[in-house]
């Protein structure tokens, strides 16, 4: 049967992986075998493909089908998470749409809204996976609020609690006033933002004189409880024990005095808002003052404002900066630049805000999930943010816990009509835990709030296997802890560290061995991909395009581990091509028809080479997937498989124009042909599952590329690899003396050799062939007129006779030789440095003297061939 011109990727994939699905090889189960776990980081259910889903997912997947193909046990456990905030936030839009308001339905009609919206649109990720070849086990998908999971997590809170690490107080958090919600530390990123710096007058009481403070929030000025300034400031001493006048309220406040204000910085004065900053609230607590809280939970002013009640907080800024201007108490406005935090979620600004929440209490916890990382337990690849989550974990904040929000796990807290409470996990128990206190359990309810969703996913590589509530189950015993955990560094200490201190907590072990961390997907231009700058493609029309495959490849060729993927569509149009070239190859080996005849001494001295080359490429191969250099390893094998099978192997035995091969070469061509294609099944899985199963190879149907053993480190003759190198080194100089000459390369040209210390017989039919040699002929002496070259340390002549243009190639000589002397100018300056050569490794002089002796026997042959030419 022939097989198409082209390869049509959509018609493999839908093929082969509809098949794999029905073999069920991506299922697993517990055995005797090794395990290989791997549990995805669950997209957020509100999510649709994009490109950092792509980088991490295929990443995933080379790593689950190597270890699938190694004989191990591989589990790749997928789902998704809730998301609290970006769910709820899409389900209050969906429902603006219909005209409803959350705050005008009940918890249940809103949590039934948002159980529809998750089942019609949360599944959409998972089945884009598909496409990408995901090799997941998709009977053990997960959503973090599955009833066995929500479950854990309940769970988790009342342990923490019962272990003292939960408490309940009213602290200032990070306030996003448009998921109406605290969040913690880690979900405030950091932008520095062009704002502007007003410069306000403070009128003295009982005097003429004032004070000029300087805010970027003059909206909080009705919030003052007073002005501060430095004990040891001269300038302020007779305002000691005076008061001031809020402008246009004209509340009075008092001047106090604290070290904590920096003299040089601003004017000196310092308006303290306990309400709306932290520093302040620590300022406020010290000093006794008063806490005035003017902004609702959406971030407008409130009644306790006094003035523009019911404005936005960024439309009271313009205004109250009017009202100022107008009442004569603004100074000057200057431009400014500072930090000013951001919801993760939502991107709305973050406002400090004093609430009653729920903590975890972190430092304890966090010790033995730094030590795990400080002594290799848990190694973090790269190893550059191995600092930063130190430094996090040293100085780790209590975590905010609750949400306020209805979408999540709701805290199993319980409340009396005293507003006295308790935690359990059932109402029933709840009410036996008041009794038991002698407390009424009159008016029981329930916490309002949610949890972190970090805290659900934190226990994700227990959860997914049932070791919370069941620790004893078997798949728990056998798949935890899990093997690799990709994920991006942006999540190190939201996700990565707490899954590490939960896993620590339960198991006293870690939840994974190895942490990969992928790179931001940037474009050609460095700007990170985001729909918000139309930056980023879509990743099912790049499939569409290129072939998932061909995707795959262009994604991983530019993809070290923690180093950000400068992605451009080219880098898909070369794995598309790949994917061409090994098609076309294939089709090559398959037109050639057969004789009897016996294997050539050139074409078994070809597969003697490339078996050592094959067996020193898994090798390297090898120590890159050891070290999770996975671009290397992909690189790796298309070097190998472009270059040294294609281009050199298959050529060096392909028969000449409508003659046969030996049927015995062939068997050799396809038995490595099916090497190749295992090497490059984890990264190109449909491509070779289809050529897997032509039937040129002859197999049965059930007898996958999926499931075929990955090639495995085998001795090599690295002395056939050098030889056949400085072979490759001697047709290509050929070749470029054709070229450079503008020579047909129909037209046979003759080539001596003065060899020293290698037997060329083996490989003289090979040159011959490749290099379209008329003669080869050995030789002792130099080749007078010739054009020469080194191949290695041997003298190599073309006799080019009438085929060449003297004076050209006494120009292209001459201006070899001027290059050769400025490299080796530069190499003997190396050299003689006494301070390089004291202080390189001695393998890097080695290398310097190796290029200087080079360089030099370079320009002794140019020169004596530049003086045979007259």
């Amino acid at each position: 049967m022939s097989i198409a011109k082209t390869y049509n990727p959509k018609e493999a994939e839908e093929k082969w992986y509809s098949y794999w699905m029905e073999q069920g090889f991506f299922r697993s189960t517990p055995d005797e075998r090794e395990p290989y776990t791997i549990v995805m980081p669950p997209p957020n259910v509100t999510g649709v493909l994009h490109m950092g889903h792509m980088l991490n997912n295929t990443i995933q997947d080379v790593l689950i089908r190597r270890a699938r193909m190694q004989g191990k046990n591989a589990c790749w456990v997928p789902g998704t998470d809730h998301a609290s905030i970006a769910t709820e936030a899409k389900v209050v839009a969906m429902l603006k749409e219909k005209g409803i308001e959350k705050s005008s339905i009940t918890r249940e009609e809103f949590l039934t809204y948002a159980w529809e919206w998750k089942e019609k649109y949360g599944g959409i990720i998972l089945k884009q996976l598909e496409k990408l070849g995901a090799s997941c086990d998709w009977d053990r998908t997960k959503f973090t609020m599955d009833p066995d999971l929500s479950e854990a997590v309940i769970d988790t809170f009342i342990k923490f609690y019962k272990e003292g690490y939960i408490y309940r107080g009213i602290r200032m958090v990070n306030w996003d006033p448009q998921g109406k919600t605290a969040l913690s530390d880690e979900e405030v990123i950091r932008k520095e933002v062009n704002q502007k710096l007003y410069y306000i007058r403070y009128k003295i009481k009982d005097s003429d004189e004032h004070v000029i403070i300087a805010t970027t929030r003059p909206e909080t000025i009705m919030a003052d409880s007073a002005i501060c300034i430095n004990p040891l400031d001269e300038r302020y001493k007779h305002l000691q024990g005076k008061t001031v006048l809020v402008p246009l309220i004209n509340r009075e406040i008092p001047i106090i005095q604290d070290e904590y204000v920096e003299m040089e910085f601003g004017t000196g004065c310092l308006k303290v808002t306990p309400a709306h900053d932290l520093n302040d609230y620590e300022l406020g607590q010290k000093h006794n003052l008063e806490v005035i809280d003017i902004l609702n939970d959406d971030g407008s002013l409130n009644e306790k404002a006094q003035i523009l009640i019911g404005e936005d907080r960024f439309a009271a800024r313009k205004k109250i900066a009017v009202l100022l201007g107008e009442a004569g108490q603004i100074e000057k406005i200057e431009d400014y630049k500072s930090q000013v935090g951001f919801s993760e979620r939502t991107n709305a600004a973050i406002e400090p805000k004093l609430s009653m929440q729920w903590f975890l209490k972190m430092d304890t916890l966090a010790k033995p999930a730094l030590e795990y990382v400080e002594d290799g337990t848990i190694k973090l690849i790269p190893e550059k943010f191995f600092a930063s989550y130190k430094h996090w974990m040293e100085n780790v904040k209590d975590w905010c816990i609750s949400r306020q929000l209805w979408w999540g796990q709701r805290i199993p807290a319980w409340f009396n009509d005293k507003n006295e409470w308790v935690v359990a996990k059932t109402e029933s128990e709840a009410v036996a835990d008041f009794e038991q206190q002698g407390k009424s359990t009159a008016g029981i309810r329930q916490e309002d709030d949610v949890l972190d969703t970090w805290f659900s996913s934190g226990l994700w590589p227990m959860s997914v296997f049932d070791g919370v509530r069941n620790p004893e189950n078997p798949d728990f015993q056998y798949y935890y802890p899990t093997n690799d955990l990709v994920t991006a560094p942006e999540i190190l200490f939201f996700w990565v560290a707490r899954m590490i201190i939960m896993g620590h907590d339960y198991t006293q072990k870690p939840p994974f061995r190895n942490v990969y961390l992928t790179g931001i997907v940037r474009d050609k231009l460095g700007r990170k991909m985001s729909k918000s700058l139309g930056n980023s493609p879509d990743p099912i029309e790049l499939m569409e395009q290129y072939g998932t495959d061909g995707v795959r490849v262009g994604m991983l060729l530019s993809s070290p581990a923690g180093n950000d993927l400068m992605f451009d569509v080219s880098y898909c149009e070369q794995g598309r091509n790949f994917a061409n070239k090994i098609w076309n190859a294939f089709r090559l080996v398959k037109g050639w028809e057969t004789t009897e005849a016996p294997a050539t001494d050139a074409q078994k001295m070809s597969a003697e080479w490339f078996e050592n080359r094959f067996n020193q490429a898994v090798a390297e191969i090898d120590e890159h997937f050891a070290n999770y250099r996975l671009s290397d390893a992909l690189m790796a094998t298309y070097k190998l498989i472009w270059d040294d099978f294609c281009s050199w192997y298959l050529e060096l035995v392909k028969p000449a124009y409508q003659t046969p091969i030996e049927k015995e070469t062939l068997e050799t061509v396809k038995g490595l042909f099916q090497k190749v294609l295992k090497l490059a099944h984890p990264f190109m899985p449909f491509l070779t599952e289809e050529l897997w199963h032509d039937e040129l190879f002859g197999r049965d149907e059930n007898d996958c590329i999926i499931v075929a053993d990955f090639p495995t480190v085998q001795p090599y003759d690295e002395k056939c690899i050098k030889e056949f190198t400085i072979v490759q080194q001697i047709i290509s100089e050929v070749r470029n003396i054709r070229n450079s000459k503008g020579i047909s390369p129909k037209v046979a040209l003759p080539l001596a050799i003065n060899a020293t210390n290698i037997d060329y017989s083996k490989y003289q039919d090979s040159i011959i062939k490749l290099a379209n040699i008329e003669e080869l002929t050995f030789v002792k002496e130099k080749v007078s007129g010739a054009v020469s070259f080194l191949a290695g340390k041997d003298e190599c002549y073309v006799a080019l006779e009438n085929n060449i243009d003297v004076d050209a190639e006494k120009e292209r000589i001459g201006k070899e030789i001027e290059y050769l002397k400025g490299f080796l100018t530069s190499v003997d300056k190396k050299l003689s440095n006494e301070r390089f050569v004291q202080n390189a490794k001695p393998e890097i002089v080695e290398n310097e003297k190796n290029k200087k002796a080079d360089a030099e026997a370079k320009i002794q042959i140019l020169e004596e061939s530049l003086a045979s030419l007259g």
